[in-house]
């Protein structure tokens, strides 16, 4: 989520713990224009939007970071192991079963319509994008700038021809820039069959979309259960926690993922971001409510798009682990550019995720 240059005038907001999330099942509606979970409104009025921005609680990122050096992912990963490479944000390659899975692929200077401003990366890549395996499949969370980076799927679909799977009302932008680009829309728990061994299923998140002026909530957004062969990835992308019901929801649907990738940064203040991202004790009781084998943290130490200090995330983590009883390599904060083969017990064991 980039900050909103253009909040609503009227202020919505989320009951901190609205009981209609159960009566709903979290169904998204369309009223025939608009996307709207029931009984979930992010905060984001004008007077709000002020209030943070001149709090004066911002901490101050380091202008640059030289990420670590590590190997390049493997081509293809195949047989039963499952590898994943945080290459910053919510970019993540997904590697199993022979299979090159991107998501959020963003490689820009900023996250935002413009390259002279906006929030700015303060770290590379961790893989560059000339330097990506084959991509077979690119998944599109929703359309903020810092998960739809247009110039990084032009590039991407001129050189490795990728589908791109995301939720309704994403392909008419992404269309619009990149016209030759193979754009799939799916809802809530409609199945993408890729392939005999790859479907994709988008799944609730608690979010909202808007790209321009005018379309705040026009397209619709998700995370995804990927299963692919014998394992199956969550990806969390960006969502409020709620009740946790949409965490519930997904394993009692799809099973436990053998991997959750879930994000930890960009959640204060919490009175304001409270309904849009999950914070570190969030993203663990979302680990253990998805009953998760291992979990990916991601959505921190790329861009500074909230308050808190670029460390918070991982060492609020840390704690949180302690406190919801997580082994400490089920729930990894890796390094930029780090590849995790995951086994079955959540640890690593290949020479690509030292520990």
């Amino acid at each position: 989520m980039v900050p909103d240059p253009t909040p609503d005038t009227m202020c919505h907001k989320m009951p901190e713990d609205d009981k209609s999330y159960h009566q709903t099942g979290l169904n998204v509606h369309h009223d025939g224009e608009r996307y709207h979970v029931p009984a979930h409104n992010v905060v984001n009025c004008t007077s709000d939007f002020w209030k943070w921005q001149t709090s004066g609680e911002r901490q101050k990122w380091p202008k640059w970071i030289d990420n670590d050096v590590h190997p390049a992912p493997p081509q293809r990963v195949n047989g039963k192991d499952l590898s994943a490479t945080w290459i910053g944000h919510a970019t993540v390659l997904v590697q199993t079963g022979g299979l090159n899975i991107l998501t959020d692929p963003f490689f820009s200077k900023r996250a935002s319509p413009f390259q002279f401003a906006g929030p700015k990366r303060v770290r590379n890549p961790g893989v560059a994008l000339k330097d990506l395996p084959p991509i077979d499949l690119i998944l599109l969370s929703h359309n903020h700038y810092d998960h739809m980076d247009l110039p990084a799927l032009r590039k991407l679909v001129r050189h490795h021809d990728a589908p791109i799977l995301t939720p309704h009302g994403n392909a008419r932008i992404v269309k619009r820039w990149i016209r030759q680009a193979n754009v799939i829309e799916h809802g809530w728990h409609e199945p993408f069959e890729h392939s005999s061994d790859l479907v994709i299923t988008p799944t609730p998140a608690l979010h909202w979309s808007k790209r321009t002026f005018k379309d705040r909530n026009k397209a619709l957004w998700s995370a995804f259960m990927i299963e692919a062969g014998r394992h199956k990835v969550y990806f969390g992308a960006d969502t409020g926690f709620g009740t946790g019901e949409h965490f519930t929801q997904t394993r009692d649907r799809y099973g436990a993922p053998d991997l959750a990738l879930l994000p930890i940064g960009a959640y204060e203040p919490r009175w304001f971001m409270k309904a849009q991202h999950i914070n570190p004790d969030e993203a663990a009781r979302a680990h253990n409510l998805l009953g998760a084998t291992a979990s990916l943290a991601i959505h921190h130490a790329t861009i500074q798009l909230t308050d808190e200090a670029i460390d918070a995330p991982v060492e609020a983590l840390q704690a949180a682990k302690l406190k919801h009883g997580i082994a400490d390599h089920a729930f990894r904060a890796t390094s930029v550019g780090e590849t995790w083969t995951v086994s079955p017990t959540g640890q690593s064991h290949d020479s690509h995720s030292p520990d």
